[in-house]
């Protein structure tokens, strides 16, 4: 079975990709052919480009076939709303490897934390060589590098995770999703808040350390090295492979990492002038709910071991409803809370709600 998906081109001469302007491509749903997860009206109309800046612009991303739909979705819906840019070659994109990418063997808790793929983006950003750079945000660390901000974020894709089986998997009884993978199990994941919700909820499984892009871990399931792994929704959707989903956990019974499904932007703190131009397209949803969420990972300041997960979503009336998690990496201790309250105090409800957990949890889940 292949697991092999297209990366898509951008938009005709907009980007240039290794020297050479990338041909013309149709995209799924969305305004003017963006996929509808990363589309969204610029609040004042379309964004206005800066004359005094030298074009192309230059894009960090990294090379993995999300990052890179990621990075080429947003640059097309930044020519949407600037459309003089159409006219120029206004992009650049530079791939830069990451330790996190390059380092397969081990989990990222044990090499830094997912901090690792951004760092060499960042250091190419404070470095000059690149102007901007486009992450899944829950791979940006709470506090950035001095020098570098987040610009934007975008509309989000769906936050939940999903389980995927082998051939042959029991259908799963909607009041217990976990119901329909068999006693004793491997299931191969590298993320520890996965890992202990899932072991919170079902013991009896064993987990097994699993890393790479979402086909790589696709294809080592299909090959028998595990009978079932946990991927986030949001970037099978987007590589069009959601038909490989099992099971998709409600965000209460498998809380999302923070920001999960959600795409930054950093730039240079002192770039106001792009950081002005990015700005104008961010998704006012999306920054209420990554906010209250990295404010409460922030709170927490568990270590890169400590399993964490944050969602937060908006409700009718203007209020923002926070779920937190915290727990032991075998599942043994597991607490969860929520807090709610207006959209506008997205950072207070973040912290207040971190605290909470944190007061109520063994001190030793949060020592390195």
């Amino acid at each position: 079975m292949s697991f092999a998906h297209p990366v898509p081109p951008l938009a005709p001469a907009g980007i240039l990709v290794s020297g050479r302007v990338m041909a013309p491509a149709d995209q799924r749903g969305g305004v003017g052919g963006h996929p509808a997860s990363l589309s969204k009206a610029a609040p004042g109309g379309p964004v206005k480009p800066h004359a005094r800046r030298s074009l192309p612009l230059r894009v960090g991303t990294r090379g993995s076939p999300l990052a890179l739909w990621q990075t080429r979705t947003f640059l097309e819906l930044v020519l949407h709303f600037c459309p003089v840019l159409r006219n120029a070659k206004a992009f650049e994109e530079h791939v830069i490897a990451t330790s996190g990418d390059r380092i397969q063997d081990k989990r990222l808790a044990d090499i830094g934390g997912k901090g690792l793929f951004a760092k060499e983006i960042h250091e190419a950003l404070l470095d000059g060589r690149i102007d901007f750079a486009v992450h899944s945000l829950k791979d940006l660390e709470t506090e950035l590098p001095p020098g570098i901000v987040l610009a934007c974020t975008l509309r989000r894709e769906d936050a939940r995770d999903t389980l995927v089986l082998g051939p042959g998997a029991a259908d799963a009884d909607p009041a217990d999703p976990f119901s329909a993978i068999p006693a004793g199990a491997r299931i191969g994941t590298a993320s520890l808040r996965r890992q202990a919700q899932l072991l919170h909820a079902r013991p009896d499984l064993k987990v097994e350390m699993i890393r790479g892009n979402v086909g790589s871990r696709l294809a080592k399931l299909a090959g028998g090295e595990c009978d079932g792994t946990l991927l986030a929704l949001a970037g099978l959707k987007r590589l069009g492979l959601e038909s490989h989903a099992s099971v998709v956990l409600d965000a209460e019974a498998m809380v999302p990492a923070a920001g999960q499904g959600i795409v930054g932007v950093t730039v240079r703190a002192a770039d106001t002038e792009l950081h002005e131009l990015l700005s104008g397209i961010e998704d006012r949803t999306a920054r209420a709910v990554s906010r209250a969420e990295r404010a409460l990972l922030a709170a927490l300041d568990g270590s890169c071991r400590t399993p964490i997960g944050g969602h937060a979503r908006l409700l009718p009336g203007g209020e923002l409803h926070l779920t937190g998690l915290v727990a032991r990496p075998d599942g043994s201790f597991l607490l969860k809370r929520s807090l709610h309250g207006a959209a506008g105090e997205a950072e207070r409800i973040g912290r207040e709600l971190g605290e909470s957990l944190r007061a109520d949890s063994p001190a030793d889940i949060f020592i390195s």
